[in-house]
């Protein structure tokens, strides 16, 4: 048994099975939908519970805002004995073609984060599992409209408001790049440099070039999508357990 330091949770509680998501509340959201859910430990941003889903047991930690701190999360969550993990969480459209309410799984990530490039080398690729998106992506399909489910590289960044230096959305987005958030690419690293399979899907929030002209997450579109998308990683989870068993 060994605590860890930063998660400041037991490594003998730790299932092999885990989502991630950037809002305690959140984690707490999800943590409601699991059979005999059980409160970990809760340290800085990070609060984690244990639970099963139709009979899949895993845990559900937040990690907050940023690469940095949710790295911090994924590496303490490995050595514990993770083997799978699912990152939950909100971003923003880079393309006209979803609007906010949609939800996308991450195929890969582009690395604009500061982290990554203290982890690889520069050419290295940020990807996620083929077994692991393939199970997001079948379980968004099943529970919501065709349209309203994507599949596609997103781009990982530090900066959410823009400042003197011109921000690098619309080059991505000429690039066929769907979705910005602040996590997925770190993920995606320590998952290949651990040998452990990842995954992520994200709900829309809105326009991600129009941040600095009012940004409001808590409309019900965003907040219906953020449920969907919770379900679709629960029902991914279950069909990898049975899948492994």
């Amino acid at each position: 048994m060994a605590l860890m330091p930063i998660l400041q949770i037991e490594s003998e509680d730790v299932p092999e099975l885990a989502i991630v998501c950037g809002d305690p509340f959140r984690a707490a959201a999800i943590a409601e939908k699991l059979d005999g859910a059980v409160e970990l430990g809760h340290a800085r941003e990070y609060r984690s519970f244990k639970g099963r889903y139709k009979g899949a047991e895993l845990v559900v930690v937040s990690h907050g805002v940023g690469c940095p701190g949710a790295a911090v999360c994924f590496e303490e969550l490995i050595k514990a004995g993770v083997k799978t993990i699912i990152r939950v969480g909100t971003a923003g459209s880079l393309s006209g073609s979803y609007a906010a309410g949609s939800l996308i799984v991450s195929t890969a990530a582009a690395r604009e984060d500061g982290l990554t490039r203290q982890l690889v080398p520069a050419g290295f690729p940020a990807a996620a599992d083929s077994q692991v998106t393939d199970a997001l992506y079948a379980a968004a399909l099943a529970s919501n409209p065709p349209g309203a489910v994507a599949k596609g590289i997103t781009l990982t960044i530090d900066a959410f408001f823009s400042g003197a230096v011109e921000l690098p959305h619309e080059m991505y987005k000429r690039a066929g790049v769907i979705a910005v958030e602040m996590e997925i690419s770190a993920l995606y690293v320590i998952a290949a440099l651990r040998g452990i399979r990842a995954g992520a899907i994200v709900a829309l929030d809105g326009d991600s070039t129009a941040v600095d002209e009012g940004y409001d997450p808590h409309r019900n579109i965003v907040g219906e999508a953020v449920d969907a998308e919770i379900r679709a990683a629960l029902e991914a989870m279950a069909a990898l357990a049975r899948q492994a068993s």
